[in-house]
């Protein structure tokens, strides 16, 4: 066939599909800029399963025949066959997803697929596949954040007593533990799960039946419809079903505030991975070699995770961005939903799993973080604690009192443990040399025993009641 009749044949397709309003065909930068096909193709599992539950419908409410619903059904499992098998021929020409099943459907059985069309519009359609699509999304990202949480949790156990220290300003603050640190994150993914399941809650309402904007005529079950696509209801106004994307943006956000955890994550391992910390190694699986410096092992898997970040928050902004104008109901701006949604889901699935990977295989060089978490003064606030404990000197004036005995130690280059009892005693004639018992690194550690701390124990505990519930919601899915 030549060009020349092929564009011919794919503007009589598009005209047929149009029907009579259109006489000439689409001008080819027209047909370029309003296709979607080559992204919302993605789209064509949730397009059939829509599809079949209208068609059901259509059946039992009288509006088709059952012969036609079967037809109609049978080819749909066909269509889906042959997209699975990589035969399906997607045209530009009929620009979607959506026209490309049924034009395909109308070709294999004939009449009946043209009446599948009845009583729904493109923009229910559309809004119901995408709603689907983004439900399953987060089925699967949900997946992958509880397996980095126990995989988290996992190390925590770990490394529950392994000290490092803790930062503020990135300057050492009090010392931590390993375990401690990393169960900071596991908090942080537990309110990303709690994000994703709120979205995916209030994303399961079914637009579909609400038509081009206004309803519909006929006697459709849009109850029976949001049943079998396993919604929770029907949307409740037909022009808020087919121009809503709160749940494209509200999944959007989620991913974003996601997407940054990681990349604070991703950050501290870099930081932990580079010569002057030296606090953990990652191995050749996850680190790449310089083009000109033999010595260099690149942490580029963290690295790519923090612009991964950007991108996912990018995807939100821009749609955001495309909404914000928009009057009711359907425009096809809207069209700009898809590919920055499919992009963020890519982004963050990968995220994920590279942090998974890497968490899993960093080994912790734990001599270095001991002795980091002794320097700088860490255990300045266990000394203040003691004066105010034992002394029972009010906060404030234990606060002055260890603040002139560090400046005392960084005069002389020592370690607040390496002043003399009298040296301490000639700041504040109280303390005796029980105070020693209190200034090393592994007693600032195993005093933090609030609710929350840092204290080994503590962390122990906490990320016992995380592998406990994890397992337990695991078994409530199987049941």
């Amino acid at each position: 066939m030549s060009a020349n009749e092929k564009n011919t044949t794919n503007t009589h397709q598009a005209n047929a599909q149009w029907g009579g309003r259109f006489a000439g065909g689409p001008a080819a930068i027209m047909q370029d800029i309003n296709a979607s096909i080559s992204f919302d193709k993605a789209l064509w599992r949730q397009d059939i399963a829509g599809s079949l539950a209208h068609a059901a419908m259509l059946a039992k409410t009288g509006i088709i025949t059952p012969t036609d619903e079967t037809r109609i059904r049978e080819g749909l499992k066909d269509i889906a066959a042959e997209i699975e098998a990589g035969t399906f021929d997607f045209s530009t020409a009929l620009e979607d997803i959506h026209m490309n099943i049924e034009a395909r459907l109308s070709e294999r059985i004939g009449e009946a697929g043209k009446r599948l069309h009845t009583a729904r519009s493109r923009n229910d359609q559309v809004a119901t596949d995408f709603r689907l699509w983004v439900r399953d999304a987060i089925d699967g990202l949900d997946a992958q954040v509880t397996a980095l949480i126990e995989t988290l949790c996992a190390r925590a156990m770990e490394h529950a007593a392994t000290p490092m220290p803790g930062f503020t300003h990135l300057q050492t603050a009090q010392p931590v533990t390993f375990g401690h640190h990393l169960m900071a994150y596991v908090e942080m993914l537990g309110r990303d799960r709690g994000r994703l399941s709120d979205a995916r809650r209030r994303l399961n309402e079914s637009p579909l039946g609400s038509a081009a904007l206004a309803g519909t005529s006929f006697p459709i079950d849009r109850e029976m419809t949001a049943r079998a696509l396993g919604f929770d209801r029907p949307t409740a106004n037909s022009l808020d079903s087919v121009s809503d994307r709160d749940f494209a943006l509200e999944y959007l956000s989620a991913l974003s505030i996601m997407a940054m955890h990681l990349s604070r994550l991703a950050e501290e391992i870099v930081i932990w991975c580079s010569a002057p910390f030296s606090f953990i190694r990652l191995s050749d699986a996850f680190t790449t070699g310089s083009s000109i410096m033999p010595q260099k092992r690149n942490p580029d898997a963290a690295e790519l995770i923090r612009a991964k970040g950007g991108r996912i928050t990018g995807a939100l902004v821009g749609l955001l961005t495309v909404m914000k104008g928009l009057p009711l109901a359907y425009a096809k701006d809207m069209q700009e939903d898809k590919e920055p949604v499919f992009a963020a889901t890519d982004a963050a699935a990968l995220s994920l799993a590279a942090m998974d990977g890497m968490v899993r295989d960093l080994s912790v060089n734990a001599q270095q973080m001991r002795a980091c978490a002794g320097s700088g003064f860490s255990t300045a606030t266990d000394l203040a604690d003691w004066l105010v404990q034992v002394l029972k000197l009010p906060f404030r004036t234990a606060h002055h009192v260890t603040g002139r005995l560090v400046g005392k130690a960084e005069a002389r280059g020592v370690d607040l443990s390496q002043l003399t009892l009298q040296e301490m005693q000639a700041e504040e004639p109280g303390i005796t040399a029980d105070i020693f018992d209190v200034l090393t690194v592994e007693a600032s550690l195993a005093s933090r025993t609030s609710l929350g701390g840092t204290a080994p124990d503590n962390v122990r505990a906490q990320a016992g009641r995380w592998q406990k519930a994890l397992a337990a919601e695991k078994e409530g899915k199987k049941a």
